[in-house]
């Protein structure tokens, strides 16, 4: 199936990339329908982009806040009229799930509800002046054109987490979506322009990380980037803005453990450890990668979770009753595909699945069965390092004390969790895992828009979305007026 053929977003006209390229977003459940054909654009793109961006900031910035917010709440309202659209067509490009890609868009329109709400709260603050007849505040101030790199596994709500924060800050932005899912991320900005967004505050360039990416970091007009993705383009990413004292916003990898205790309700860990590992086909950075098991339920357990996962439909996640889609595209697959290998070569056990499924209605597809190891020691490779995959390890221990060691001891600190009935026990995990989430009885994932999202070590670099959001697409301005007709030195006519 022929697909349609899509432009840059520059100052408001849909325009052809520059370079004359074009790239193919396809369907992983069968790659011969190609969903669209969108630009592969390249630096001259970019600086176009950016250069109507930095146009509409000088108007888009003097928007009263609240005014700008209203523009949001209209894109919320708008999004859920378009939701099974936008799910239909996300699962086309993306591959998981209609009930998952209908999660992404509602995320999207929860981020506008509550971001709109953030209009008339962008709160700064006033204090005492040291000094009679002076007066003291602060006032967040918007940082200017923000680049912003999205991923693939969430192409809706990401991008949603970037842009509206940016825009009811009074932000203008420069989108590079995931070269595998653009047309997700093309439908929320053709939502924001219909809300009435006014022209080049909102611009998209697609394309290809080195061509269009890089440039987008390095280009001096842009005054901030927000990223998502591995952790080693993360660090790149963050190298070259840091050449031009440029803050950047980093969200990436994650090798997620849940816990489970002894006294923990076994039907729930399974129900979670299904989902937090299977879930978007384990491609999100939340996904459920490790699970600890207390060595007195390990055997039932892991006998438990084999069976269930081997249950699992898997196919077009646009055909009733699938539970897992495909993985977005080969590369993935072979990732998969080579971590299993590393696996049974350090001593893992394959308890399931571990190959790419090809026969029948997989043949046109990229889908990987949804795999299970055990007899896997915290050093291996299978434990330490994501895989983004429908892979999960088996790691058993004796101690509560043991298990937050192992779940600390990787690079990563995205998301963790913990099922157990003892409260104290929970609170001392909220307290002792390096991660900057935590859930308790619940998988790692399912995080909601209004709390921090982000993590630590090689995760994150302190910045968060959600809330927090607003403390990087703003910067603070201190005021102060001084009303005494005479030169007052703050620290030196005070000291006495």
């Amino acid at each position: 199936m022929a697909g349609k053929l899509y432009h840059n977003l520059i100052g408001g006209e849909w325009m052809a990339s520059k370079s004359g390229q074009t790239l193919q977003n396809i369907n992983p459940a069968d790659r011969s329908d190609i969903v669209g054909i969108f630009p592969a654009s390249n630096a001259e793109d970019v600086a176009l982009a950016v250069a109507a961006a930095k146009k509409a900031f000088a108007t888009w910035r003097l928007v009263p806040a609240p005014k700008r917010a209203e523009i949001l709440y209209k894109t919320g309202q708008l999004l859920a009229e378009r939701k099974e659209q936008f799910a239909r067509e996300m699962t086309r490009e993306m591959g998981k799930v209609l009930a998952e890609t209908r999660g992404d868009v509602q995320e999207a329109i929860d981020e506008a509800y509550y971001v709109a709400g953030e209009g008339r709260r962008l709160f700064g603050v006033t204090v005492p002046s040291e000094l009679a007849n002076k007066f003291a505040m602060s006032v967040r101030m918007p940082v200017g054109v923000i680049g912003m790199i999205a991923p693939w596994n969430f192409p809706m709500a990401i991008p949603s987490w970037k842009l509206f924060p940016a825009l009811v800050a009074g932000n203008t932005c420069v989108i590079k979506p995931a070269e595998d899912t653009p047309l997700s991320t093309y439908n929320l900005v053709q939502t924001l322009i219909d809300a009435g967004l006014p022209p080049g505050v909102v611009n998209i360039v697609s394309g290809y990380g080195p061509e269009a990416g890089a440039p987008l970091v390095e280009h001096p007009d842009v005054r901030a980037i927000s990223f998502t993705g591995s952790s080693a383009v993360g660090s790149h990413v963050a190298q070259r803005a840091a050449a031009n004292f440029k803050p950047v916003s980093l969200e990436m990898g994650g090798k997620n453990a849940m816990i489970v205790m002894d006294d923990a309700n076994l039907e729930l860990a399974l129900e979670g450890a299904l989902w937090g590992a299977f879930g978007t086909t384990g491609q999100r950075c939340t996904a459920t990668s490790r699970i600890l098991l207390h060595e007195s339920i390990a055997a039932t357990f892991t006998q438990r979770l084999v069976a269930r996962a081997e249950a699992l439909s898997v196919g077009n996640g646009l055909d009733d009753g699938i539970e897992v889609g495909p993985q977005v595209n080969e590369q993935q697959i072979e990732t998969s595909t080579r971590y299993c290998e590393i696996a049974v070569a350090e001593g893992a056990k394959l308890l399931t699945g571990g190959k790419r499924l090809i026969d029948g209605p997989y043949a046109k597809g990229t889908f990987f069965a949804p795999t299970v190891f055990g007899s896997v020691t915290p050093a291996m490779r299978i434990a330490r390092e994501e895989v983004f995959g429908p892979v999960v390890s088996l790691i058993e221990f004796s101690t509560f004390e043991e298990a937050i060691e192992i779940a600390n001891s990787i690079d990563y600190g995205l998301s963790t969790a913990l099922y157990t009935k003892d409260i104290n026990r929970a609170f001392t995990a909220i307290r002792d895992l390096e991660a900057g989430i935590t859930y308790i009885n619940a998988p790692t994932i399912g995080a909601e828009v209004h709390l921090p999202f982000g993590g630590v070590k090689q995760t994150g670099n302190g910045h968060r979305e959600g809330l927090g959001a607003l403390d990087f697409y703003t910067t603070w301005k201190s005021v102060y007026i001084d009303s005494s007709n005479t030169l007052q030195r703050a620290q030196i006519d005070n000291a006495e």
